[in-house]
């Protein structure tokens, strides 16, 4: 099928657009994650006494090692579906839910800064690139006939899918690093011997 101008335009600002949105956007959390989260636990766990103990204790598990993973791991997902919906000129139902989770995804990170009546990671970016990226990109796609009007149920799959795609790069991060063979390479037996000798004429 030959792309019409608008797909061609499409392709080259919307479909690849939604990485690089992605990957500004995730540097800011990279930036500012995981020390955040160390320096407002006490004063969360304070504010929000509702919250089960489990989640807050999951929040802390997360570090610098995990932190990294699951965001390269997330980040190979929305490569895919840029490809995805280059490949389609943005007619992929994977490009558009990821669009859609985006989006959503920014107006979580004001949500909690609301909340927290301050900064959380991401909310720097979310006003100022996620949402307006997201509402930009829809617009396209809808002027180039690859997008029906958004339906609530439209909405519910795009905020759960990116949920699911979160916690599930969090728990393959989480079990990449538990993985002995990932952590620590296999000593040379030379090595060790020569260790051994040197400890005993010591």
């Amino acid at each position: 099928m030959d792309n019409s101008p608008d797909d061609e335009k499409l392709s080259a600002w919307v479909t690849a657009g939604l990485f690089a949105a992605w990957a500004l956007h995730d540097a800011e959390e990279l930036a500012a994650g995981p020390r955040w989260v160390r320096r407002s636990l006490p004063r969360l766990r304070e504010r929000f006494p509702a919250v089960p103990e489990r989640a807050w204790r999951q929040l802390e598990a997360v570090d610098e090692r995990e932190f990294p993973l699951a965001v390269a791991f997330v980040g190979v997902c929305v490569a895919a579906a840029s490809v995805a919906g280059h490949a389609t000129g943005g007619r992929s139902a994977f490009y558009r839910a990821t669009l859609d989770g985006f989006g959503l995804h920014g107006l979580v990170h004001l949500a909690q800064a609301a909340a927290v009546r301050g900064y959380t990671p991401g909310a720097v970016t979310s006003p100022l690139l996620v949402v307006p990226f997201t509402l930009w990109a829809r617009g396209r796609l809808r002027r180039a006939g690859v997008l029906r009007p958004a339906r609530p149920r439209d909405l519910a799959t795009g905020l759960a899918a990116a949920g699911v795609v979160t916690a599930a790069a969090h728990a393959a991060a989480r079990a990449w690093g538990k993985n002995p063979h990932r952590r620590r390479l296999p000593q040379n037996p030379v090595s060790q011997q020569a260790k051994a000798r040197f400890i005993s004429a010591n």
